[in-house]
């Protein structure tokens, strides 16, 4: 008997490890997320954005909530995937530049973020992408016409749709090469045994559209060397922008009215390379 307990001593140990392991793998992937739930945010200021609520459901059935913001006398659109933190609520400075600069917008709330159903994890980040995707398919705008702008955990979310689907070009917003990268370089050696995945170096190569790149130059939360990593592992045609002096949240306000031009540029090259208009929505 008490050679047998010595035994179950012995191997409790590997399950005790892989248990507390189990735990903070669970509980470190998950504070990647930080949703805002309905009713927090500022939905107050969708009347003045003149947005219409979108309603989408992921290939898992999980119901999307977007925005719709129309502009009528431009035939292209930009899709936009927020960051981690808050809702599309939370994004209207980047609404009115993408709306101002000539495009129209749909932003979406990712599952679990603002009056989307479910429960955020990368795969579902990812399907939630394609389903607005293909609702801007379904509604009449060509691959050709469609603009992936992604900001920091959206970069991620805009590059892989970019390597699944085709569409006229890649805004990133300080993007990072993968969440192990980040969580190596925020909790040295435990961090990269806690989290993984978000590989967007590996698959920023399979991207064909043109690229623009923009980091600030002194992001307190993604390195700067992370946007400049990723920016050498894609694809020509592609432009870096580092905003000198901006950090991880105030990009537009310290770039100002070049922002707005930066982007208007793009969406002018978009349009000369494009081999035919379609009509949208």
């Amino acid at each position: 008997m008490a050679g047998m307990l010595r035994v179950l001593k012995i191997l409790s140990w590997p399950l005790m490890v892989a248990a507390v392991y189990g735990i903070l793998h669970f509980l470190a992937s998950r504070s990647i997320y930080y949703p805002a739930s309905f009713p927090k945010g500022w939905w107050e200021i969708q009347a003045g954005l003149g947005a219409s609520d979108v309603w989408l459901r992921a290939k898992d059935g999980v119901q999307l909530h977007g925005w719709w913001v129309r502009r009528p006398d431009s035939d292209l659109v930009t899709l936009f995937f927020h960051g981690n933190a808050g809702n599309l609520t939370h994004r209207e400075r980047h609404i009115r530049e993408i709306f101002n600069a000539g495009s129209s917008v749909l932003i979406i709330d990712y599952r679990g973020y603002g009056k989307s159903q479910g429960h955020p994890c990368e795969h579902g980040l990812y399907a939630d992408a394609e389903a607005a995707y293909e609702h801007l398919r379904d509604r009449g705008y060509g691959p050709e016409r469609i603009v992936l702008h992604g900001e920091s955990l959206g970069t991620v979310v805009a590059i892989d749709l970019a390597s699944r689907k085709p569409c006229a070009a890649v805004v990133l917003e300080a993007p990072f090469t993968s969440a192990r990268a980040v969580a190596a370089r925020v909790l040295p050696l435990l961090g990269p045994l806690l989290i993984w995945g978000y590989e967007a170096k590996a698959k920023v190569r399979l991207v064909k559209a043109p690229l623009l790149v923009i980091h600030g130059s002194r992001d307190e939360v993604i390195d700067f060397r992370f946007g400049k990593e990723l920016f050498e592992a894609a694809n020509e045609p592609k432009i870096f922008w580092a905003v000198s002096g901006a950090g991880h949240n105030d990009i537009i306000e310290v770039a100002g009215p070049l922002y707005g031009l930066r982007l208007r540029a793009l969406y002018d090259v978009v349009r000369w390379q494009s081999p035919g208009r379609s009509s949208g929505i």
